[in-house]
């Protein structure tokens, strides 16, 4: 009804437009995400312009870029690529470019299209999606990630001259609730649920913390800690949730006073960080977030070999970073809530 009022440029009455609104604001959905070697990251099957590919949901950038039919042949091996050219929902934005720059070198950059994007059931039917043209070799050798789909906050989309939305915020609107979760499980699939949260996926309540968006992130304060049994340790950090952070990268004091904890734990210049016995029986970390303990289990600090006998510790020192990470290491400890209402929050509570 209301598309036939707008048909014949009538105004619909009150309760059709009322009705159309309540119907817009009901998308909610699921999908799943599936862990890379040693949870690097977590991809999700997303469908662009009726093509597949597999992304990873990174809520510490605000860019959805895809590898493309634009880049070098050499380049798309063995990826899924998007091809605007196959689409017949897609519309080049000829003026607008994008170059975007990860923390740890990595890079892309490339072309933007307006397109239908579908996660899970969600629908935004006309999503900015970035076709890179040029990817830094770090992405190339991950061939089984064709691409990111960002969950930071709109401010820090890269586009140029015209900034664009987030799926998130592309959506937002029309989901039945403004937020989205992140289920994430060591070793195993997981979930992403959009705009509604499933009580079976955590026990206890969620506690949540402020999120300040002045960075463009998910970023909150952890009010302080405890190794394993020991005392609590009444100490603010600031902190964002980043699912598309492998590892915890913490205060250096803090994270000194976690491996003091650890039999033959030590700094490896050559390695960049701290390593770990491979046989340690390794304490839980404690965050303290909303007044509420939220634990990393010991085992999943355990991160990766590097050796028979030796591996790479999953808590890091954040220098040079400017505030703490809770990234993969942390969240799949966790079921967490990113609440985009009018007070964005984080929420945290221990996963089913």
């Amino acid at each position: 009804m209301s598309k036939t009022y707008a048909k014949y440029a009538v105004e619909a009455p009150t309760d059709v437009k009322v009705a159309a609104a309540n119907a817009a604001a009901s998308q909610q959905g699921e999908v799943s995400n599936t862990p890379e070697a040693h949870d690097q990251s977590y991809l999700c099957p997303v469908t662009v312009g009726g093509q597949t590919l597999n992304l990873d949901f990174d809520t510490g950038s605000a860019d959805l870029w895809v590898y493309s039919t634009l880049m070098p042949t050499s380049e798309q091996r063995g990826h899924s690529v998007y091809n605007p050219d196959s689409s017949s929902s897609s519309n080049a934005q000829s003026d607008n470019s994008w170059t975007i720059q990860y923390s740890d070198g990595s890079g892309a950059s490339g072309t933007v299209y307006a397109d239908k994007v579908v996660v899970g059931s969600v629908t935004a039917t006309s999503q900015a999606v970035e076709a890179a043209t040029s990817v830094s070799s770090a992405f190339i050798k991950e061939t089984h990630n064709d691409g990111l789909l960002g969950l930071a906050f709109s401010s820090i989309n890269t586009v140029q001259p015209t900034q664009q939305t987030t799926f998130f915020d592309t959506v937002k609107s029309t989901l039945a609730k403004p937020l989205f979760t992140a289920h994430l499980k060591k070793g195993a699939p997981g979930s992403y649920d959009f705009g509604y949260i499933d009580t079976s996926k955590y026990t206890g309540s969620i506690t949540y913390a402020h999120v300040d968006t002045s960075n463009g992130l998910w970023e909150f304060t952890a009010s302080g800690y405890a190794v394993g049994s020991g005392s609590t340790v009444a100490t603010p950090y600031d902190s964002i949730a980043d699912t598309g952070t492998s590892l915890l990268y913490l205060p250096t004091e803090i994270v000194a006073a976690y491996y003091g904890e650890v039999n033959g734990a030590m700094y490896d210049s050559s390695q960049g960080g701290y390593t770990v016995p491979c046989d340690s029986n390794l304490p839980d970390f404690v965050a303290i977030i909303g007044g509420s303990r939220h634990t990393v289990p010991g085992s999943y600090i355990n991160y990766a070999p590097i050796s028979e006998t030796s591996c790479f510790g999953g808590i890091q020192a954040n220098d040079g970073i400017g505030h703490s990470v809770f990234g993969d290491v942390f969240l799949k400890s966790q079921f967490v809530v990113f609440d985009g209402s009018n007070s964005p929050r984080v929420g945290f509570a221990k996963q089913a």
